[in-house]
């Protein structure tokens, strides 16, 4: 891995709990989302998301790493992406918030985009 490598900025719109649900990834320390893309990134990269939550009027930006990729075609017919995590002083606001959005699905059977 290149430790030179770009910031890459993106933009994920979130229009609804369950998508949010199954974006989520609250397996990872300091919490993650996983932003489905046909683009091809790296494994470590740096990644500042700009992230549009249901109906909030702005955008909730978080800075964070590629730790995970699904590949365009997968066996197992996920969607393609990555995982990104957090990093950990910058995104506490924006995983507290999350993590309220998502109280009624503490127990959910849903099928996620990661798991």
């Amino acid at each position: 891995m290149d430790s030179k490598m770009d910031t890459t900025h993106l933009l994920l719109v979130i229009k609804d709990k369950t998508d949010l649900y199954s974006l989520y990834m609250p397996f990872i320390i300091n919490g993650g989302l996983f932003v489905p893309t046909t683009d091809e990134y790296e494994m470590g990269q740096e990644i500042v998301l700009k992230i549009k939550l249901l109906d909030e009027i702005t955008e909730t930006v978080i800075s964070g790493k590629i730790i995970w990729k699904t590949p365009i075609h997968p066996q197992n017919f996920k969607i393609p992406g990555f995982g990104i995590q957090f990093n950990k002083d910058d995104n506490q606001g924006c995983l507290i918030k999350i993590e309220n959005y998502l109280a009624d699905f503490k127990q959910s059977s849903i099928p996620t985009n990661t798991m």
